[in-house]
């Protein structure tokens, strides 16, 4: 009897779906959050609703990553999709905040199968030439979901209520799962299960010690002996991790992954131009909102440009990448981010609202040749069995880059305000808490509204500079890919040959 082929466009969609349930799942809580914290008397744990879905979806990342290659990626993303669910489902029916904190942890468990697995079945039902189109359409969902997941969340807490936030996962992940279920058709893997408990265990530990100690570093009042324990904690385990996966037959992350500079500098270059995305997508909204007093529903389009030039830099990376070394594809995607960077550290406080979509756009367009490149070309440096591996390695990537930089984003935005509040008699924090809210910000002085725009001005300033130097040090990390200058598919072929 011969085997049922993929359903292409059914699970497209199906991946489609997931991408944007992970996409929209942050932005929409952080909408109804205001509301779950007076509902549940939970201000003093707030943070903690978004860090321990952080902390717990990289934690199982590169462990589903592994399991893909072993068990296969059907099983890994219906059992991720099982668990987001169920987070999802306990997470609405919360009467607590510690409660509604554990069931988060669990969802992020879940969440964690979504981004890479996704990844990698785009990689197996997909040509080379295909598939960075195909990337470009699922990074949308990013941008899509940045713009959507306000609108959607206040009408959800408006009309319903915030537990509906979290239900309304359920069908859609339903679905979702069905359609994997019926339409992902995939060979029959015979390898003999054998997971690494031990390095899986270190690893985890890892990225919570590094993790941890991002999110403590973001608090308004940092703990330095939290965040020392929390890197000794790291550093320990990263080391016992690395002992550990070079002596055993499977270990999660292989160590020969890191042999291939290429593949290290990839991932290298993600990781840093996902933390200058965050300057982008969350910081923006702040200069508009507390600087220009555009209304919270207008501001989140200023980078709407970006999600949809993402699409078309995504579209000229699939005809790079089979003519271009991956070297060559990151300079001209660098310079493009490198422009919006240099704008947005320059630009002066009297800058106009429609210049920000010009500017996102050119971003829009470098960040979609560099993350569709550093995923594609991540995949075809490594043999079939360790595609799964070599996706998840690279979401983990831009998950901390991401996560390291808003916490070091946060710090210099504070800095920077905290230095302009000390040398400005009359203004203080309080003001700037109501300044950045267009619709508390009528309750300020009007005398006082120039002094706290150029207080705000002088913190994202500085967040830019940052942003500007991550830039700065990603075109010096893509220098030091000096190897054979092979495009992607040349690599893959020379590692089959091998």
């Amino acid at each position: 009897m011969q085997q049922r082929k993929t359903n292409v466009m059914a699970v497209t969609v199906a991946i489609y779906v997931a991408t944007f349930m992970s996409a929209i799942e942050g932005t929409i809580v952080s909408t109804a959050l205001p509301t779950i914290v007076g509902d549940l008397h939970g201000v003093a744990l707030m943070n903690w609703v978004f860090s321990i879905y952080l902390l717990t979806n990289a934690m199982m990342t590169p462990i589903y990553g592994k399991l893909t290659d072993l068990v296969g990626r059907k099983p890994v993303m219906q059992t991720g999709l099982i668990i987001f669910i169920i987070g999802s489902m306990m997470s609405g029916l919360s009467d607590s905040m510690p409660v509604l904190i554990f069931w988060r942890a669990i969802q992020g468990i879940g969440a964690g199968a979504l981004m890479p697995v996704s990844m990698t079945i785009i990689a197996d039902i997909y040509s080379f030439e295909r598939r960075a189109k195909v990337l470009g359409f699922n990074s949308s969902a990013w941008g899509i979901a940045s713009v959507l997941a306000p609108l959607i969340g206040g009408l959800i807490v408006d009309k319903l209520s915030w537990h509906w936030i979290f239900f309304i996962n359920v069908p859609v992940g339903l679905i979702t799962l069905f359609l994997f279920q019926f339409y992902l058709r995939e060979p029959k893997r015979h390898n003999k299960v054998k997971i690494d408990y031990l390095g899986s265990f270190w690893l985890m530990l890892f990225l919570l010690g590094l993790m941890l100690s991002f999110q403590l570093l973001g608090n308004t009042t940092i703990s330095w002996a939290s965040v020392v324990i929390a890197w000794v904690v790291s550093a320990a385990s990263l080391w016992l991790f690395i002992r550990r996966e070079s002596h055993t037959d499977e270990p999660v992350i292989s160590m020969d992954l890191f042999k291939n500079r290429t593949f290290v500098i990839q991932n290298a270059v993600a990781a840093l131009i996902s933390g200058f995305l965050m300057a982008v997508e969350v910081y923006i909204p702040t200069w508009t909102q507390g600087i220009l007093g555009v209304p919270a529903s207008l501001a989140g389009f200023a980078v709407t440009p970006s999600s949809l030039m993402w699409i078309v830099g995504s579209f000229v990376t699939g005809r790079l990448l089979a003519k271009w070394a991956p070297r060559k594809i990151l300079y001209l995607s660098l310079c493009f981010i490198f422009v919006t960077g240099l704008c947005l550290a320059l630009l002066p406080v009297s800058t106009a609202f429609g210049w920000f979509f010009l500017i996102t756009a050119i971003g829009g367009v470098g960040f979609g040749i560099t993350i569709t490149a550093t995923t594609v070309t991540s995949q075809h440096l490594v043999s079939s069995e360790n595609v799964g591996v070599a996706t998840s390695f690279n979401t983990l990537s831009r998950t901390i880059g991401q996560t390291l930089m808003i916490s070091v984003f946060g710090i210099a935005l504070n800095v920077g305000m905290n230095q302009g509040i000390s040398s400005h008699a009359g203004t203080n924090m309080a003001m700037m808490n109501k300044l950045i809210n267009p619709q508390t910000a009528t309750e300020l002085p009007t005398k006082l509204l120039p002094t706290l725009h150029g207080i705000l001005y002088t913190g994202l300033h500085w967040v830019y500079l940052i942003g500007l130097a991550l830039i700065v040090l990603a075109f010096i990390v893509n220098s030091l890919d000096r190897g054979p200058q092979m495009t992607a598919a040349q690599h893959a072929a020379k590692l089959n040959k091998d």
